[in-house]
């Protein structure tokens, strides 16, 4: 942090700025103060040397799209993004987060502890997995865009822009970008894709541990085959981690991890559920809170102070705006600012070489020459943002994809621009911009320097002078710059109209050039010309893709009451939650709890009865008024059911209109027979009988019931209502109920009842083929059953138990309980897949992953009262996809109260449709979210 210079900025918008905060490659962040609210807020802004390359522009913009996209947890919500229009200003805004940059913490401090790594891990890779959710791949990773606050780690860059180690303006409106990691897939020349943001976790964790990296022995010019080729060195890394980290660093990309599997192994509870109560060290909670008590002590500079703070400090050429609008320039600076100025900022004049260019080496292509720079990358430290990927990006609805990557020619399709590659690297003209340079690490704090850390290694290729194509003379790695012709323009009509264009060209391993007149971002399915005019600006959305709406209410369950039991809706209005001690109902509209009955203690789920509020608890069955809960009627079982005393209730079947079914039982005393004459009586036997009943609840009368097999101790059967016919009733045991001389009539597989819908009487019993009595089942009206099938889905004809159709599912996974929704049924995995098929012919229609690592159980689905959206809740989050096409929409996780002492909430989530919105529940917390 340091004081303004005479070239920057004084306000951005509505924040007015205060001081220089960090400085990277391509941007400087201020921090300012919004000026209507008196909050702190951290602006980046392009270097205005860059920001007049309509290249640059477009992707700094993606970049901030990508953000937003992402924001929550742990990345840091836009406040605001610089107006698209003006040419020599471009910027966003955060809120102000106290917290070091990961480069900057390990020198303040040395290396994290295993908890902390544990944390600083779990939370980036929770982010990549959002990322790789959409099939994306971020490229933001480096220690200087991976901070560390008090509450957990941030990330900061969302794309080779935001974590470039340099970067560069080229004639003809290209742009430069030099990263400073590789993976041993870039050093190969093969695409990029989700697993190499896993190598880059895996080397910035071994950074984070070591204070140093894990290919550090040898000479820089063989860093790319050490990456390559060579073992990590991981000996200094914590036992427990070692294994774990080794997997992310796996030469092999399909070796290694997903980050969903890496969060689950780090922080099985979650990033944020372990770092409770606090989770850096001491010196490092000490250096946060020093950060924060400075920057909150701030006033805007005056005038006469930032110009001589700027006199002292110098003027370096990529910071000069030209032709500024009027809140952007100081007040002291001259109406025409020149366009450039010689730099006099020792920083800048050391950083920047002149440049030459080579062309006796092929790079890439073999058609297009450039000099290749050193391989040696700079040591991590503030300010320095290395990445792990080259090639290009664009945008789609979830994160920044991958587009081209490599030494190889780029390839077409329908999507992208043809792309031609010149057949000669022209010499750079003697005016050509300078290389904008990665600032020097300095150190902030009154705590010692920084600890040397080893070079992280950049891309190799022939070694040269300390100089090169984009280099800044201290062998930072290739910097090539490729010239690009203008993307030709699609013809009317066809595919490539309806999406935006791309040119790229990835001319070395490390190399990444965006040029001429592409257009470098993809998505939305707009239309957009290959040419340098500023693209169209983007529609606002109200909910950002991949991000959860904001809830329109959120409830708490007093920790002074037992845990919830059941929770269940009451016509839309009420949200009826039982637990051991009482039945409570939350007003669904405002989230406001509206009244509490101890009677209804350890009830089950509410159902309409009429006007009423029905319930049954272990006792009774219980009549409640909405309106306050009060007790209308009541039906205690020894009452209503007088010729079956000690009747033990069991957990209601299913329910239609005004009708319930449930199961129930009582043990008699069966007296054993009159002896034979010289023989000793038996004793008497203690049998239990079981029923299945219908009962109405609104003319609270008993319809029918039948006798049915007892079940395990202590005896009732519980049943579940798989498909309701007009003829009759198709029910399914629990497994958990089944006595073991059931199991093994059965043969191991399970059964299907069927009963009359006006008698209770049992009709028949049937099985399907392989379904076993835990296998998955649910039916339809039609009299189809859908039944998991070892790992498969099939579909029978309930009456005859012909299978129509099977539906394959994932290698050593099982399908959970399927969800009819009209012509479609969707379906569950345990492999946490969820899908959609054709209920008539079993056609699979689509078929997503929630993300959740590993395999587990399958995850509950529900359908939003629209049937637009559908829902899949596990212990892990709930994720909602479009019901049509499955389209995953955003994800949503809550870790439960924070407290130091608090609990770890392990519970599932839980869904219920009402209206427009879900309900959400974990345990004690209730979330109604608006859906379509």
């Amino acid at each position: 942090m340091e004081a303004l210079r005479r070239e920057d900025p004084r306000r951005f918008g509505r924040f007015t700025v205060l001081a220089r905060f960090q400085e990277a490659a391509s941007a400087v962040q201020y921090l300012a103060r919004d000026t209507g609210t008196g909050e702190l807020a951290v602006i980046t802004a392009a270097r205005p040397a860059l920001a007049a390359v309509p290249a640059f522009r477009r992707r700094f913009q993606a970049e901030a799209r990508t953000a937003e996209r992402l924001a929550g947890g742990w990345v840091t919500p836009s406040l605001e993004t610089g107006e698209a229009d003006a040419p020599e200003l471009l910027w966003t805004a955060t809120a102000y987060v106290p917290a070091l940059p990961l480069a900057e913490a390990v020198g303040v401090a040395g290396p994290l502890p295993e908890r902390a790594l544990r944390i600083l891990g779990a939370g980036i890779a929770e982010i990549l997995s959002r990322v790789h959710a959409g099939g994306s791949v971020l490229q933001g990773l480096a220690p200087g865009t991976v901070l560390l606050a008090e509450d957990g780690p941030r990330l900061t860059a969302f794309g080779p822009l935001g974590a470039a180690a340099a970067a560069e303006a080229r004639p003809g409106g290209q742009l430069s970008v030099r990263l400073g990691y590789l993976t041993p897939e870039q050093v190969a020349g093969k695409e990029v894709g989700a697993p190499s943001d896993l190598f880059v976790l895996g080397l910035l964790l071994a950074y984070a541990a070591t204070g140093t990296t894990p290919f550090t022995e040898g000479p820089p010019e063989e860093a790319a085959r050490r990456i390559a080729e060579a073992d990590p060195e991981l000996e200094a890394v914590p036992e427990e981690l070692r294994e774990l980290i080794a997997g992310c660093l796996a030469k092999d990309p399909a070796e290694r991890p997903t980050a969903g599997t890496v969060a689950a192994e780090l922080a099985l509870e979650g990033a944020a559920g372990l770092a409770r109560g606090g989770w850096l060290p001491e010196r490092l909670a000490a250096a946060v809170a020093d950060q924060e008590a400075r920057v909150r002590a701030l006033e805007a500079p005056e005038e006469a102070e930032a110009a001589d703070t700027a006199d002292s400090a110098g003027e370096p050429e990529d910071a000069v705006p030209t032709g500024e609008p009027a809140d952007a320039r100081p007040a002291d600076a001259p109406a025409e600012a020149p366009a450039t100025q010689t730099p006099t900022d020792p920083r800048a004049t050391a950083a920047t070489p002149s440049e030459t260019h080579d062309t006796s080496n092929d790079v890439g292509t073999g058609t297009t020459n450039a000099a290749p720079a050193t391989a040696t990358a700079p040591a991590p430290g503030p300010g320095t943002a290395p990445d792990p990927a080259t090639g290009d990006i664009g945008e789609d609805r979830g994160t920044t994809r991958f587009l081209n990557t490599g030494p190889k020619p780029p390839r077409s399709d329908r999507a992208t621009t043809h792309l031609a590659l010149p057949q000669g690297l022209p010499p750079a003209p003697g005016n050509a911009p300078a290389a904008v340079p990665a600032p020097v690490p300095h150190h902030t704090y009154g705590s010692p320097a920084p600890y040397p850390a080893a070079a992280l290694p950049a891309s190799t290729t022939t070694a040269q002078a300390n100089t090169g194509a984009g280099g800044n003379g201290n062998g930072n790695g290739p910097m090539v710059a490729l010239p690009l012709p203008p993307a030709p323009a699609p013809p009317e009509g066809s595919a490539t109209s309806r999406r935006t264009l791309i040119a790229i060209a990835a001319a070395a391993v490390g190399g990444l050039v965006v040029g001429g007149g592409a257009v470098a971002a993809i998505g939305g399915g707009e239309t957009a010309a290959a040419t340098d005019a500023k693209p169209p600006a983007p529609k606002p959305r109200r909910t950002l893709p991949g991000r959860p709406p904001e809830p329109r209410w959120s409830y708490a369950h007093p920790a002074s009451e037992s845990a919830p039991l059941t929770t269940a809706l009451w016509r839309d209005r009420l949200l009826v939650v039982t637990s051991e001690s009482q039945a409570s109902a939350v007003d669904v509209s405002t989230g406001k709890r509206v009244w509490q009955r101890a009677d209804a203690a350890k009830g089950q789920a509410a159902v309409v009865a009429g006007d009423l509020c029905f319930v049954a608890s272990p006792t009774e069955f219980l009549w409640l008024a909405p309106k306050d809960g009060t007790v209308v009627h009541r039906v205690r079982y020894a009452d209503g059911f007088t010729d079956l005393p000690d009747l033990q209730v069991g957990r209601l079947a299913g329910h239609s209109g005004t009708v319930i079914w449930f199961t129930g039982s009582r043990t008699v005393t069966v007296k054993a027979p009159k002896p034979k004459k010289g023989k000793k009586k038996a004793a008497d036997k203690r049998v239990v009988q079981a029923y299945f009943f219908a009962y109405d609840i609104v003319r609270r009368t008993e319809v029918w019931r039948t006798p049915v097999p007892a079940g395990r101790a202590p005896g009732t059967p519980l049943y579940r209502v798989v498909a309701e016919r007009s003829a009759d009733l198709l029910v399914r045991q629990d497994a958990v109920t089944l006595t073991a001389a059931q199991v093994k009539a059965a043969k191991g597989k399970g059964s299907i009842r069927s009963f009359d819908q006006q008698t209770g009487k049992l009709r028949w019993t049937k099985q399907y083929g392989t379904a076993g009595p835990e296998a998955a089942v649910t039916g339809d009206e039609d009299g189809i059953l859908y039944a998991g099938t070892g790992v498969h889905l099939q579909s029978f004809e309930a009456d005859t138990g012909k299978p129509l159709w099977r539906v394959d599912g994932t290698e050593g996974s099982a399908f959970g309980t399927p969800l009819v929704a009209g012509p479609v049924l969707h379906t569950t995995e345990r492999s946490r897949q969820v899908g959609a098929v054709e209920r008539e012919s079993g056609r699979l229609v689509w078929r997503r992953s929630t993300e959740v690592p590993g395999i587990g159980s399958a995850p509950a689905l529900t359908l939003s009262s629209s049937g637009k959206t559908l829902l899949a809740s596990d212990a892990t989050q709930v994720t909602a996809f479009s019901a049509a096409d499955g389209e995953r929409l955003w994800k949503f996780q809550d870790i439960g109260a924070a407290e130091p002492k608090g609990a770890t909430v392990s519970a599932p989530y839980r869904t219920l449709a009402v209206g427009a919105h879900i309900i959400v529940q974990r345990d004690r917390a209730f979330y109604a979210f608006p859906v379509a």
